[in-house]
């Protein structure tokens, strides 16, 4: 009975820790789309020149707060990979710890879970999206700053694609089949087909939503 209670009281402690990772990988998020929203302000992304042709600064934008948010963003987006490494050792901790009881482990698993905003209905061979492992029918959790709290449009997703363009983006997904979300890497870029990532997202209907 010791060792039963001991590991009741581990698997609590896990799982506060995993919570308070993800409030914390909420709060970087939130923090990611303010300064996404700067650049959109100025009508700009993360790579384009802050300076004419001439060499002068542009007039057109307020390069300082560009300048600001672009470095925020790198220094977050940082921030963000490390947090999300920590939340899934975390989440693989806790599924290794419920062993006992099959139903409360179905549902740790489930509060833990982001809930699904949109789902990849098409991926082009040779995309990016591709090359990172996306599959259609994979239902997002999280795609770069994007989640079910402040997905809002599928504008949204195109202005982290837009923003990103040879910067890795991490998106988490949830697969049929799967316990757990998958997290993978997908970098915006041009290739031989249409748009940056080379695949269709359409958002989820609250009532298709897969539990």
């Amino acid at each position: 009975m010791k060792i039963d209670k001991m590991t009741t009281v581990l698997n609590y402690e896990m799982k506060n820790e995993v919570l308070n990772l993800m409030t914390e990988k909420n709060k970087i998020e939130a923090e990611i789309q303010q300064f996404y929203d700067v650049l959109s302000a100025n009508n700009i992304g993360m790579h384009e020149p802050l300076v004419d042709r001439e060499g002068f600064p542009r007039n057109d934008i307020d390069v300082y707060q560009v300048r600001t948010a672009r470095h925020r963003i790198i220094y977050l987006q940082n921030d963000h990979k490390s947090i999300m490494l920590k939340i899934e050792a975390g989440l693989h901790k806790l599924h290794a710890g419920n062993t006992g009881d099959s139903a409360a482990e179905g549902s740790s698993s489930a509060q833990l879970m982001p809930e699904p905003f949109a789902c990849i209905t098409l991926v082009s061979a040779g995309s990016p999206a591709d090359l990172c492992g996306l599959q259609a029918n994979d239902q997002l959790l999280e795609f770069g700053s994007v989640n079910k709290g402040n997905f809002k449009s599928m504008q949204d997703i195109a202005t982290v694609v837009r923003h990103s363009t040879g910067q890795m983006v991490n998106v988490t997904v949830k697969r049929k089949g799967r316990h757990s979300s998958l997290h993978l890497h997908l970098t915006p870029q041009t290739w031989s087909g249409q748009g940056l990532i080379g695949c269709k997202i359409d958002p989820l209907p609250a009532d298709t939503i897969e539990r």
